[in-house]
C-alpha cells in the first residue's frame, strides 16, 4: 500500500471521537470516498465481542473500496477479523512478540528517533510519529514533538512515516514538508459535519505541492 503515488491520508476511526450526528461506519464510507487511503479502527470502550462486531462493519466498508483495514492495539481482534494491519504503541505487546503471531502490516507509534530505529529493526512496516501538535483526540498522546521532532524521525527511518496529532488544513503543508509518507488524522475528519469534504480537502492540500 505504501507504493501508491503521492502522500497518503490515514484515518483513525475512533468510537470515542466522532460527530454524534453521524454513524462511525458512515463517516468511514464518506471519508474513503473523499480520499482516505488507509483506515485504522480504534475502540477503547467496548467488550471483545462488541469490538469485533463493530470492527467487522468498518472492515467490510474498507474491503468494498479496496482500502487497507488496520486494528488499533488489539492483536486478538486483528487475528479474528483477518485484518490487513495492526498498529501498536509503546505500552503494548513488544514488537517481536506481535510479529510472531501477526504476519500482516505492522505499525508502531514513536516519539523519538531511537524508538523509530527500534521499530524498523523489529519488523514494523511503518511508523506513526507524534503527537506532532497538541491534540485532545487521544488522552494518552503525551507531549507534542513538533515538526522538528517529526523531521528527526523521518531522517533516521527506513520505513514509511505517518505524522499524527493535531494535524488539519492550517498546518498540513508544514507537516508534509518534513518528508513523511502521509498524515494520520482523527478529529480533522471524524468531528466534521461533512467527512467527505474534510477528507477531500486534506488530501488535496497535502498533495498540492508534493506530488
Amino acid at each position: 500500500m505504501f507504493d501508491k503515488a503521492g502522500k497518503l491520508l490515514y484515518l483513525v476511526a475512533d468510537e470515542q471521537v466522532k460527530n454524534s450526528d453521524i454513524d462511525l461506519a458512515q463517516i468511514v464510507d464518506l471519508a474513503i470516498r473523499g480520499g482516505v487511503d488507509i483506515v485504522q479502527y480504534r475502540n477503547k470502550i467496548d467488550s471483545y465481542d462488541d469490538f469485533v462486531s463493530k470492527a467487522r462493519i468498518i472492515r467490510d466498508i474498507c474491503y468494498k473500496y479496496s482500502v487497507p483495514f488496520v486494528i488499533n492495539d488489539n492483536l486478538e481482534v486483528a487475528l479474528a477479523l483477518q485484518a490487513d494491519g495492526l498498529h501498536v504503541g509503546q505500552g503494548d505487546m513488544p514488537l517481536p512478540e506481535v510479529r510472531k503471531r501477526f504476519s500482516g502490516i505492522l505499525g508502531y507509534s514513536v516519539k523519538t528517533p531511537d524508538q523509530a530505529v527500534y521499530g524498523q529493526e523489529n519488523s514494523a512496516d511503518y511508523l506513526g510519529a507524534g503527537t506532532v501538535f497538541s491534540t485532545a483526540s487521544k488522552a494518552d498522546a503525551g507531549y507534542a514533538i513538533g515538526t522538528e521532532g517529526l523531521k528527526s524521525i523521518v531522517e533516521v527511518s527506513t520505513v514509511p512515516v505517518f505524522a499524527i496529532g493535531g494535524i488539519n488544513l492550517s498546518n498540513v503543508a508544514e507537516v508534509v514538508a518534513t518528508g513523511v509518507k502521509g498524515i494520520a488524522v482523527i478529529s480533522a475528519i471524524t468531528l466534521q459535519d461533512n467527512p467527505f469534504l474534510a477528507a477531500r480537502d486534506l488530501k488535496h492540500a497535502m498533495n498540492m505541492d508534493f506530488k
